[in-house]
């Protein structure tokens, strides 16, 4: 389950009660439009039938494999990355390397595939259509490396995700290759709960069914309009935009730095828009970790320009009571002394709490998510969570959520440097 707590600036005045009806009524028809399929995946069985249905016929492979490899960019595999990275401490996690080609680095390519082997691995290719220019590209190097293609046993050790009769779905098809497909208007960067993060969760041994449902139930609240904090947080965001423009992410622990990455491209890719009358707008994200970041970029935030706003995200510490600082009183450094005997756990949390009343004190708006248990069903809850507050922002900027013309601009220049 996740506490929400937010302190923006009197927010219960400040927002009318018409305002939160009438981006609710909405969001419902959004929801109804079918503009985007992220609404209805924690309601589906599609992801569990067909990842239980290759699992089963791919047991013999899957029991002897070592590496996972995934190789997708962008919403093909930051999603699936920050969840394995919030759940990686769970005892029944199974020993497998989970690995990523996302980089077109070449020192990056090769020390990811370093002592990889063929026998021990299994090469998943993550893409909407499957044209997108990094994996295509990685796709090839590892077809190549392995010579995947040689025959059908090689081709157990390969499989693709991807959108229904896509060129990648087509080139499965062709080369009798396992694909696995998604609906279309189910974007990269809101398709976790999708085959895409499924599938391979359910490899590594997590709770899928437990993750789909901590974000059924919280999406079924929010449609019975009980989760109302989220839309007044939509509509202060939206309505302060200009004011507040960089919307920082302060996570109090290290296994939500890749959730950090992923919130990044959500929300600067979904919001990033031309709105209806051509104008730009938007709202920029920045990512932090505690207590790490509260020695470089805490003091632009206090004393910066006041143009940011900071959401905490948290663990309730209270099951972490070790490892301890030991009660040691070295010389000279008494005044280190006042978490003697403390878990790092204790000392962690009120360097959160701490940071925030700081920030507070200065006016900045702030609010705070804690998550009571990291588990399936709370990291599910956490994830749907902001892809309908994105989703509510872009509602209220008048700009579509879903797509990302400036991303594909960028893909067109890159193909007449390649045919001068």
């Amino acid at each position: 389950m996740l506490k929400f707590r937010q302190n923006f600036t009197k927010l219960e005045n400040y927002i009318k009660k018409e305002s939160i009806e009438a981006l609710y009524n909405v969001m419902c028809k959004e929801r109804d439009s079918k503009i985007s399929g992220f609404f209805n995946l924690p309601y589906e069985n599609k992801a569990i039938i067909d990842s239980k249905k290759y699992i089963k016929e791919n047991t013999k492979i899957l029991s002897n494999i070592e590496n996972l490899i995934i190789i997708g960019i962008g919403g093909s595999s930051l999603g699936l990355k920050a969840i394995d990275s919030m759940l990686s401490h769970l005892p029944y996690r199974k020993n497998i390397n989970l690995k990523f080609l996302e980089h077109t680095d070449p020192i990056k390519i090769e020390k990811s595939l370093k002592k990889v082997k063929l026998e021990s691995s299994l090469f998943i290719v993550i893409s909407k259509s499957g044209t997108t220019i990094e994996t295509s590209s990685l796709m090839k190097y590892v077809l190549d490396r392995y010579n995947l293609l040689k025959n059908s046993k090689n081709k157990q050790h390969l499989c693709f995700i991807t959108d229904k009769n896509s060129p990648l779905h087509n080139f499965g098809k062709y080369q009798n290759i396992q694909t696995l497909t998604i609906n279309k208007n189910i974007g990269g960067r809101y398709s976790v709960l999708s085959t895409i993060g499924i599938l391979p969760l359910m490899i590594l041994g997590y709770d899928v069914q437990s993750l789909l449902l901590g974000a059924k139930k919280f999406s079924k609240r929010f449609f019975n309009f009980k989760e109302k904090h989220l839309l007044k947080k939509a509509i202060f965001l939206s309505n302060n935009r200009d004011k507040f423009n960089i919307n920082i992410l302060f996570s109090y622990s290290s296994v939500f730095k890749d959730f950090n990455a992923w919130y990044v491209q959500l929300w600067g890719e979904s919001l990033g828009k031309l709105n209806s009358f051509g104008k730009k707008t938007g709202l920029t994200p920045i990512a932090l970790i505690g207590s790490i970041d509260q020695h470089s970029f805490l003091q632009l935030i206090v004393q910066g320009v006041m143009d940011k706003t900071v959401t905490f995200l948290s663990l309730e510490q209270k099951s972490y009571i070790n490892p301890k600082i030991p009660d040691l009183k070295l010389k000279f450094l008494d005044s280190c002394n006042f978490v003697n005997g403390k878990s790092f756990a204790l000392l962690l949390q009120q360097q959160q709490i701490s940071t925030m009343e700081a920030i507070q004190k200065e006016g900045i708006p702030t609010d705070h998510i804690e998550i009571k248990k990291l588990n399936e069903k709370c990291v599910g809850e956490l994830v749907i969570y902001y892809e309908l507050l994105t989703s509510c922002v872009g509602k209220i900027l008048d700009i579509n959520a879903y797509d990302q013309p400036g991303v594909e601009l960028g893909k067109k220049i890159l193909i007449t440097k390649f045919n001068k």
